[in-house]
């Protein structure tokens, strides 16, 4: 039974995960057109905030603070492919906070409660001539992760990370308060949210800044066959000053030497005679395999791209690893006859795995995303070819902006301009073992100067994450708060530990 669930697995998610997603989507949906119709969401967000700062007091007087605090969303439903296990012997705490609450123009801001997802803000927004300044990738990611972990997309070389665009937050804290904080209201909270997983208190609200949008992404494909011509014009590109800038720009590279370059800016429309492809309707090939055909032209194309189906154009194929889970999942004929009801949704997909493919993934599958300087691109694809040797390789430059105050990502280097290195597949080397090339790519990108994304496996003991990661201030203010027994610091969510 188990060989067959794991060799058939993709029959099992189509016949029982798809339907389940579609009637999963087609619910949120409804849910969501009726609070944006009523107009409801800004009259009860109070209400819901200080239902989350009664449940921080009840938790006081029912436990006296023995007891560390989480959100009581299950871990399948989080992005992460692990469960985390910490939840079970904490006090769960409900945040039943998933609404868009404002739209201001005037400022250009939206403000929006934690569960709020990139699907919905980018739905809500594109109508009105508006767009986050970042959209990361997935349709499922919350506002809260993206907040208290990292999001990155290829606009970041212009704007940074989710949270470089956030104006300011709401958290209720261990005391039950209500902080508000932002770059010149509670400054040190502000900037150390954050990476912080949490850590500080529950998040409740996040003003982020958004960006006039136009219908269309105009996107260049540039094929190279030399990794060192690839990588000079990427570098080149990625540091040109903002105003000179593509809007958009990321890589994926094929191979050790071959790799397409993508360069983007918005436009109004698409000029007569010129390609329009809404790549996202659900009969066309996967994005990524869209993008290798253009590795055999001899010279750059170009089209037209409808900017939702740009913003979550590698949302069908989960980046490219839907290929794992339904390996039929490109073929025309699936895609004309089912791709109308995929993407699987990725919580359900957890919480149907069984054992043996929990395992099957920690041996076999790496989810990992590196951020490197760009000054270490060239010797850090090498390493990476040499431990992983998996490709495509995605490569999103993003910048890194200095801040009045250190927060948990500070370069040790003089860096900028940092790249998204992500792995998302199965290495194809010999001898393949987890946890040893895990550590060795680590240890790597920490001496690089670099970060690691910790939605995924992280092998690193307390002490090198602390090291990565600048502790200095979120301690500080973990103390000032009443959180140092309240909340577990980032390790105890992100750890193997923490998540097996």
């Amino acid at each position: 039974m188990v060989d067959f669930l794991i060799k058939y697995r993709g029959i099992l998610v189509v016949l029982f995960v798809l339907p389940a997603s579609l009637i999963f989507k087609l619910y949120m949906g409804s849910r969501n057109r009726l609070v944006f119709w009523l107009n409801s969401a800004p009259d009860k967000h109070p209400e819901k905030v200080a239902k989350v700062q009664e449940q921080v007091k009840a938790w006081m007087r029912e436990t006296g603070g023995s007891v560390p605090m989480c959100t009581a969303r299950p871990g399948w439903q989080a992005m992460s492919l692990k469960q985390g296990n910490y939840k079970k012997t904490h006090y769960q705490v409900n945040i039943n906070l998933q609404d868009i609450l404002e739209i201001d123009k005037d400022k250009g801001t939206v403000r929006v409660e934690p569960m709020v997802n990139m699907g919905q803000i980018t739905a809500a927004l594109k109508p009105l001539g508006w767009m986050l300044a970042v959209v990361p990738e997935l349709d499922a990611l919350t506002v809260g992760g993206l907040v208290n972990g990292f999001g990155i997309e290829s606009s970041s070389h212009k704007y940074g990370l989710f949270q470089h665009i956030c104006a300011s937050f709401e958290i209720v804290t261990a005391n039950g308060e209500l902080v508000k904080c932002s770059r010149t209201e509670n400054r040190e909270m502000f900037y150390a949210i954050p990476w912080s997983y949490g850590s500080l208190g529950f998040l409740v609200c996040a003003e982020i800044k958004i960006v006039p949008a136009k219908d269309f992404v105009h996107l260049s494909y540039i094929p190279f066959k030399s990794k060192q011509a690839f990588l000079q014009r990427f570098t080149e590109e990625s540091n040109k000053p903002i105003e000179k800038a593509y809007d958009f720009i990321e890589g994926l590279m094929y191979s050790e030497q071959e790799g397409v370059l993508m360069l983007g800016n918005f436009s109004n429309s698409v000029p007569e005679g010129k390609t329009k492809n809404a790549i996202n309707n659900f009969w066309k090939p996967w994005f990524y395999e869209h993008v290798r055909t253009f590795l055999n032209k001899e010279q750059p194309e170009e089209e037209w791209i409808p900017l939702r189906h740009y913003y979550h154009r590698h949302t069908r194929s989960f980046f490219w690893e839907m290929e794992q889970i339904i390996p039929f999942g490109n073929q025309p004929w699936f895609r004309y006859l089912l791709g109308w009801m995929s993407p699987p949704d990725i919580s359900l997909l957890k919480l149907t795995e069984t054992d043996a493919i929990h395992e099957l993934y920690d041996a076999h599958h790496m989810d990992q995303d590196f951020l490197i300087p760009i000054s270490t691109l060239d010797q850090s694809l090498s390493f990476f070819h040499q431990q992983v040797n998996y490709y495509p390789l995605w490569l999103c430059p993003m910048k890194v902006f200095e801040t009045p105050f250190r927060g948990m990502v500070n370069p040790t280097k003089d860096e900028q301009m940092f790249v998204d290195v992500g792995i998302y597949g199965e290495p194809d080397v010999e001898n393949y073992q987890a946890k040893i090339t895990t550590r060795k790519l680590e240890q790597f990108v920490a001496q690089a100067g670099g970060f690691q994304a910790l939605y995924a496996d992280t092998y690193q003991t307390r002490e090198e994450l602390r090291q990565m990661f600048d502790h200095t201030l979120l301690d500080k203010l973990r103390k000032e708060n009443n959180a140092l027994k309240t909340f577990p610091e980032p390790f105890d969510k992100v750890s193997r530990a923490a998540r097996t």
